[in-house]
């Protein structure tokens, strides 16, 4: 796979290509089915297949207050769709030569330039300037060019009340600030993954005996506050975890804090980047009468939370794929 970046770098894929562009934010299951079905077609045609996607979003920079949190940091995000082997990855920053480009010279430069053969998209699929550009423009065009346009149905996937839903982003954003791991885990299908580097907290846990690992975990959507059973590799070995988010509220007012007991690590993880998968809601946080009783709360967590980490809250969910 081919790496480019910017505006030079997508006019650098071969002409006939099949494309698909897009944000791409959780690397979801209806983002894997248009990847997907573009690998397909391409390897049907014998063209090349090419991925198009925004790093950062350009409303990141153009209307930060307005930008939702991340879903996939980029270390996580760029393996995800590496996975779906795309032939040419094409990443556009935030530069005033695509923040200032409008959807319909965007369009004629995959058309006269790219030379793009195939474009796959979703039907949400949104590109220009102020996202002004949807797929219904994109038809009229590519109807009065050579470009053929395929649009992708939405991936519809049962949650665990059994409701019919179409996977999108915002609905697993949506899913995630109520607790939803596992729903969100069937949208994704994969566990929900929080990437952090372990940072100094105040060794509460360490003084009551689980010792906890403080994740900074920036510019990514972080869950409601609440424990949760979650799993961690480590040098190649994985660990059941304990995952506390919210402000210690045994202790008082804090600042939020992310902290991830690993059931059975012994070691150092001090200045480390893990990556923690949340597997499953376990309780609620609340303030304890003691550090006492909280110690004994944290150590009865630990068995729910190795169960679940081997169990069937691990299992890849197939869902929808």
């Amino acid at each position: 796979m081919r790496i480019v970046h910017g505006l030079d770098g997508l006019c650098r894929v071969p002409a006939g290509s099949v494309v698909s562009i897009g944000n791409f934010d959780g690397v979801h299951l209806g983002h894997r089915r248009i990847m997907q079905t573009a690998r397909e077609m391409a390897s049907s045609l014998g063209a090349p297949f090419a991925v198009v996607t925004f790093e950062p979003h350009p409303i990141t920079v153009l209307r930060p207050e307005q930008a939702p949190p991340r879903l996939t940091l980029p270390p996580v995000k760029q393996p995800l769709i590496e996975a779906l082997a795309p032939d040419f990855l094409v990443i556009l920053p935030p530069e005033p030569q695509v923040l200032g480009l409008g959807a319909e010279p965007f369009w004629q430069i995959l058309r006269d330039q790219v030379r793009v053969g195939h474009l796959v998209e979703g039907p949400g699929f949104r590109f220009g300037k102020d996202a002004a550009g949807n797929v219904q423009a994109l038809a009229r065009w590519a109807g009065a060019s050579s470009v053929k346009l395929h649009v992708v149905e939405s991936v519809v996937v049962p949650l665990l009340d059994l409701r019919l839903v179409p996977v999108s982003s915002s609905l697993i954003r949506f899913l995630l600030s109520f607790g939803r791991v596992r729903d969100a885990a069937i949208c994704l299908g994969r566990p929900y993954l929080i990437r952090g580097t372990v940072g100094p907290g105040f060794s509460r846990g360490k003084a009551l005996g689980v010792p906890t690992a403080n994740l900074k975990c920036d510019d990514q959507l972080i869950p409601i506050d609440a424990v949760y059973a979650g799993r961690c590799a480590v040098d190649g070995k994985t660990y059941g975890a304990a995952v506390s988010i919210g402000t210690m509220p045994t202790f008082g007012q804090n600042l939020r804090q992310v902290e991830a007991h690993l059931i059975g690590f012994d070691g150092d993880l001090y200045g480390r980047t893990l990556g923690v998968e949340l597997l499953d809601w376990l309780r609620e946080q609340r303030r304890f009468a003691d550090p006492a009783a909280l110690r004994a709360q944290m150590e009865a967590d630990k068995g729910p939370c190795a169960s679940r980490a081997t169990g069937d809250a691990a299992r890849p969910i197939a869902v929808g794929t």
